[in-house]
């Protein structure tokens, strides 16, 4: 199915029989554009239980190419711990930027 427009993206996958084995549970479009940047919240599906895991998270880079978005680069958070170490960096170095919103140096 070809992924047109950025909302349309989905981390949602279905084996050959249609179960779905990776559930998309939120997502948020970072950037927009021929280069389009989108995070997921998603479950694996544990075969065995028949239930869905504890989420992760992952990014992941798409380029529109002839109208259909591929993805070209991805990262997974693997546990909500690591997510909030990440969290806890980023805002750690977003609070000592010292940059304008164009992230080039203020000059004195």
């Amino acid at each position: 199915m070809p992924n047109s427009s950025v909302e349309e993206l989905t981390i949602n996958f279905q084996d050959e029989n249609g179960v779905l084995l990776v559930k998309e549970a939120d997502k948020e479009i970072l950037t927009k554009g021929t280069w389009a940047t989108v995070m997921f919240k998603y479950q694996d599906l544990d075969k065995v239980s028949g239930q869905y895991k504890t989420p992760k998270y992952a990014i992941r880079r798409y380029q529109k190419q002839n109208g259909e978005y591929r993805v070209k680069s991805k990262f997974t958070v693997s546990s909500p711990i690591q997510a909030k170490k990440i969290c806890e960096i980023l805002t750690r170095w977003v609070e000592n930027e010292t940059s304008d919103a164009s992230g080039v140096e203020a000059e004195d």
